[in-house]
């Protein structure tokens, strides 16, 4: 691992193989990039970043892996968008993706395949999410794929919620001679939603298992109850196809869910999102997650070319 200066800002760098992978751990424990140099000697961006980044406005640069902590999307309290109701019964704010995409993490421990990086939540995280607990992010690299793990551990008297997801841009098109009508995804689905204007998940009955990347039906759809935890996205060839992993068993949680969302029809990337559950699950319940006083929970997800 090297450190190299971006922008005025300190990014840590790991070379495994063919494999560069960037990442800032202090801000949002934000992997940026990661690249492969093919057989050929051209480089292949797997995770987008774009090259005019706002390093002073990481929350809303729109690549790498925004990690969404302690709830993805968007909550809603009694149709009121931006707060949750704890058990408590007491309504707090929340803003959208949480607070750990722009928030500040030490960097625990670094080596030649990865970090450790411990969120430490504002004041702001601290009013809308009142727990005692260390939430840590671990990426582990390899020649050909990473492993990132979600660590919540309560040091509360009293269970915690939480229901968190990754935010992976991938860049698409990676061929200059292709466009998004020559990839698809392929996601195990039983059940696909979108959600309303009030927070609630509606049923979409025509989805597709398996959808080309140029169909404009699958941005920002909600695909839950997957019967196994492989997701496979690629050409329609079938050639330098990625792989994600969600979770550590073969078939997952009934509620753990995988979003597909783009900007634009022209956008040099497109989004698949593994998340411990649909957005707004305190309010309905579905993938909503508790972990008891003492104990831990781990979220994992492995993503690798195949």
């Amino acid at each position: 691992m090297e450190t190299i200066e971006v922008e005025g800002k300190q990014i840590r760098k790991w070379k495994v193989g063919a494999s560069t992978f960037l990442a800032w751990p202090e801000a949002g424990s934000r992997l940026m990039n990661w690249h492969v140099q093919m057989a050929d000697g051209s480089i292949r961006d797997v995770i987008h970043w774009p090259e005019n980044a706002n390093y002073d406005d990481i929350a809303h640069v729109r690549g790498g892996n925004p990690v969404l902590f302690p709830f993805s999307a968007r909550t809603f309290c009694e149709g009121e968008i931006g707060f949750w109701k704890a058990p408590d019964g007491i309504r707090r704010p929340m803003q959208i993706h949480g607070y750990a995409r722009d928030g500040k993490f030490e960097l625990t421990s670094s080596s030649e395949k990865g970090f450790l990086a411990t969120f430490i939540p504002s004041d702001a995280c601290r009013e809308a999410y009142p727990y005692q607990y260390k939430f840590c992010v671990r990426y582990r690299f390899e020649e050909l794929s990473f492993i990132v793990d979600f660590e919540l551990k309560n040091e509360d008297e009293q269970p915690i919620p939480w229901s968190a997801g990754h935010h992976f841009y991938f860049s698409l098109p990676w061929h200059e001679e292709l466009s998004r009508k020559d990839y698809h995804v392929n996601i195990p689905a039983k059940k696909a939603f979108r959600q309303d204007v009030d927070g609630k998940l509606v049923p979409i009955k025509d989805f597709k298992q398996d959808s080309g990347f140029d169909d404009p039906a699958i941005s920002d759809l909600i695909h839950c109850k997957l019967k196994h935890n492989a997701v496979i996205l690629g050409p329609k060839s079938g050639e330098e196809a990625l792989e994600i992993l969600v979770g550590e068993h073969t078939v997952p949680s009934p509620w753990t869910t995988v979003v597909t969302w783009t900007m634009d029809d022209d956008s040099p990337f497109y989004c698949v999102e593994p998340w411990m559950g649909p957005p707004n699950s305190p309010e309905h319940k579905q993938g909503l997650h508790f972990v008891d006083p003492g104990k831990t929970e781990v979220f994992s997800v492995k993503v690798a070319l195949v």
